[in-house]
């Protein structure tokens, strides 16, 4: 192939990896940008840390500098009662809302939350989006077994919920949350109830550290506490590549959760939270997401390792699979007799 053949077919791989790069963000509606311009403002409701949520809301300005921003934080529980009281009032403040999976139903069943389907949101896998478009998956959080390196050094990890519960990982070697009722109700979706909760059981006969809070555990697994710690991945991630003589092996099916992104039905400014969903759904704001030490749901943005949502089977609780929530949190709590 002679140099000029050579510069052509560079030239043309050039333009379809370009195509390809723009096909995969899409550009944003004159009207709808227009509609929000004269809207001139956003209001988010977020779950996301105060320093966080600023600086996603900072780069989401960059583009759209013409829309007056607030930013309100408040944790998961507290958000969604936040939301049911001032709408019981006739306000109704949030045009996007930010939010773990629990708190969708309840917004859901109240008429509290307007279809959306983002041109993002094809980039999403099925399975971290509603076909409906009532939310999309922003990031996740991937239930692991992280390990200590050393307490663990010349043992066999395990690699199945079954080793979990051998005899060698029984007396305060294992750390589970008094919190994590997710992961119940991914097991019972995935198990069934009778075999899920039998487990569950089986785990609290180990006699595992229960704490609340993954940041803590992991820590005090890092810390030479205990062994095994059930966490988030990334997070334990996050303190391995500081350092600290921790790793993780998903156990199969990996329990996921979402935090979700959607569109308030009554909020006053619903051209500037299709904006910001776009945003929030689009490479440059799902790539954002490294910043935080997040797992974000695109396809096409890998987390950092790749490993963090990638080669393992995984089983993400679907917001409406919380319909019994209540029941199955009180159940959780009784198995490790955090009441």
């Amino acid at each position: 192939m002679n140099s000029v053949c050579a510069k052509f077919f560079l030239t043309v791989s050039v333009i379809v990896s370009l195509a390809g790069s723009a096909r995969s963000q899409e550009a944003q509606d004159p009207r709808v940008v227009e509609a929000a311009r004269k809207e001139g403002e956003i209001v988010w409701y977020t779950t996301m840390s105060s320093d966080q949520s600023n600086a996603f809301m900072e780069r989401f300005q960059r583009k759209f500098p013409f829309l007056k921003s607030s930013v309100v934080r408040i944790g998961g529980s507290a958000l969604l009662n936040r939301i049911l009281a001032e709408a019981k009032a006739g306000k109704h403040y949030a045009d996007v809302v930010h939010g773990t999976g629990e708190i969708v139903l309840p917004l859901m069943n109240l008429g509290l939350l307007a279809p959306y389907v983002s041109p993002e949101s094809k980039m999403f896998p099925d399975d971290l989006k509603d076909k409906k478009g009532f939310w999309t998956s922003v990031y996740v959080n991937s239930v692991v077994l992280g390990y200590n390196v050393n307490l663990t050094k010349g043992q066999a990890i395990p690699r199945s919920y079954a080793e979990l519960l051998q005899p060698k990982w029984k007396g305060r070697k294992i750390s589970v949350d008094d919190t994590y009722a997710t992961f119940l109700q991914g097991l019972i979706s995935v198990w069934g109830k009778d075999k899920a909760v039998e487990y569950l059981k089986k785990l609290a006969d180990q006699d595992p550290v229960v704490v609340r809070g993954t940041t803590v555990r992991v820590q005090l697994a890092a810390a030479g506490e205990f062994p095994l710690v059930i966490g988030y991945a990334n997070i334990i991630q996050n303190l391995a590549e500081k350092g600290a003589p921790i790793d993780w092996v998903a156990l199969e099916p990996a329990v996921v959760s979402v935090n979700t992104v959607m569109v308030a039905a009554k909020g006053a400014h619903p051209n500037a939270a299709r904006l910001f969903v776009d945003f929030t759904l689009s490479k440059e704001g799902q790539e954002k997401l490294w910043d935080f030490q997040r797992i974000p749901s695109r396809r096409d943005v890998e987390p950092k390792p790749a490993k963090l949502f990638r080669g393992y089977k995984r089983y993400v609780v679907h917001p409406e699979e919380y319909k019994n929530l209540d029941e199955v949190a009180r159940l959780y709590a009784q198995i490790f007799k955090t009441r």
